[in-house]
C-alpha cells in the first residue's frame, strides 16, 4: 500500500493536550506518524466524530507530538474546541502544497489564525539560517497567538517580531500589511511568506510585485473533499485543496482577478469576498 493511499485513509488518534492560544482559539496535540512529516503550509482533514470533517493547518510537529490551532467559528470548530485531553478524533493527510525555503532574508505576515501554518514555516527557517521577520496581526491584544513560542524562537534564533492590533492594544496599532509596506520600502528580503483573509494576500502579492520580492502565499478557502472533486474551493484554474493550499507569485499573478475578490460558496458557486 501506498504512502498517498495510507495518507488517504481516516486514522483514530488520541488527543494528548489542549492548549489555550487565545480568545475562541485552541491549539489541539496528538500523536500520529504520517502527520508528524507534514511540511510547513500543508492541512489535515480532522473528523469530529457525529460532526463533520474539516481541513487544519499543521502548526506544530515537535517530538512527534502533532498540533492543529482552531478557531471557533461554527459547529465544527465548537464541537473540536470543546473536546478534552483522552478524546477520539479522526485524520487524514497531510495534504496539499507547501513553502519552500528560499533565501537568506525573509519577511512572514500572518493575519489571525492565519498565523496557525506560518508558526511551522518559521521554525523551519530559523533553523536552515534564514534572517526572518514575523508581523503578526491581530484585531486586539487577546487574539494575539504563540506569543510564548514565538518568544522562545527570538530567544534562540533570533527571530525578530512585530505584532500589529487594529485598536492599538497590543505592538503597532494598524494593519499588518501597512507595516509589511514600511519594512519592504527600508529593507532587502528575499522572499515574503504569507497566510490571513484574502484581501490581505492580494496586498501583500501586489507589494511583493511592487518590490520584486518572490512571495509564497497559503490561501484559506471551503474544502470538503480534500481530493479536488467537489469544487468548493477553486480559485482560477486552481483547487485549493489539490494545487495548494500554497502558491507562489507566479500562481498568484494567475489567479489575480479572483484574489481576494471572489470566492465558492459551499454550493460551489462565485460569490463576492466581503
Amino acid at each position: 500500500m501506498g504512502w498517498h493511499t495510507k495518507n488517504n485513509e481516516v486514522r483514530i488518534v488520541k488527543i494528548d493536550k489542549v492548549r489555550i492560544e487565545a480568545h475562541n482559539v485552541k491549539s489541539i496535540f496528538f500523536r500520529d506518524e504520517l502527520s508528524a512529516l507534514a511540511e510547513p503550509g500543508q492541512f489535515l482533514m480532522v473528523w469530529i466524530p457525529g460532526v463533520d470533517e474539516i481541513p487544519l493547518s499543521v502548526s506544530s510537529t515537535l517530538d512527534g507530538l502533532v498540533s492543529v490551532t482552531v478557531k471557533e467559528v461554527g459547529e465544527a470548530t465548537h464541537a473540536l474546541n470543546n473536546m478534552a485531553r483522552g478524546s477520539l478524533i479522526g485524520i487524514r493527510g497531510p495534504f496539499g502544497s507547501h513553502f519552500k525555503i528560499s533565501g537568506k532574508r525573509a519577511l512572514v505576515v500572518g493575519g489571525g489564525i492565519g498565523s496557525a501554518p506560518l508558526l511551522l514555516l518559521i521554525d523551519k527557517l530559523l533553523r536552515n539560517g534564514v534572517k526572518t521577520l514575523f508581523i503578526e496581526g491581530a484585531k486586539t491584544r487577546s487574539e494575539i497567538l504563540f506569543q510564548d513560542r514565538l518568544n522562545l524562537l527570538r530567544d534562540e534564533y533570533g527571530l525578530e517580531i512585530i505584532f500589529t492590533t487594529d485598536d492599538g492594544s497590543y505592538g503597532v496599532k494598524g494593519l499588518a500589511t501597512d507595516v509589511a509596506e514600511r519594512c519592504l520600502s527600508e529593507r532587502r528580503f528575499d522572499s515574503l511568506y504569507a497566510c490571513g483573509k484574502e484581501p490581505m494576500i492580494r496586498k501583500l502579492f501586489l507589494l511583493s510585485e511592487k518590490y520584486a520580492v518572490p512571495m509564497q502565499a497559503s490561501l484559506e478557502r471551503i474544502m470538503r473533499c480534500a481530493m479536488g472533486i467537489c469544487g468548493s474551493c477553486v480559485i482560477g484554474k486552481y483547487r485549493v485543496c489539490r494545487d495548494g493550499p500554497v502558491f507562489d507569485s507566479k500562481q498568484l499573478r494567475e489567479i489575480i482577478n479572483e484574489l481576494g475578490r471572489f470566492k465558492r460558496d459551499f454550493r460551489g458557486e462565485k460569490v463576492p469576498i466581503k
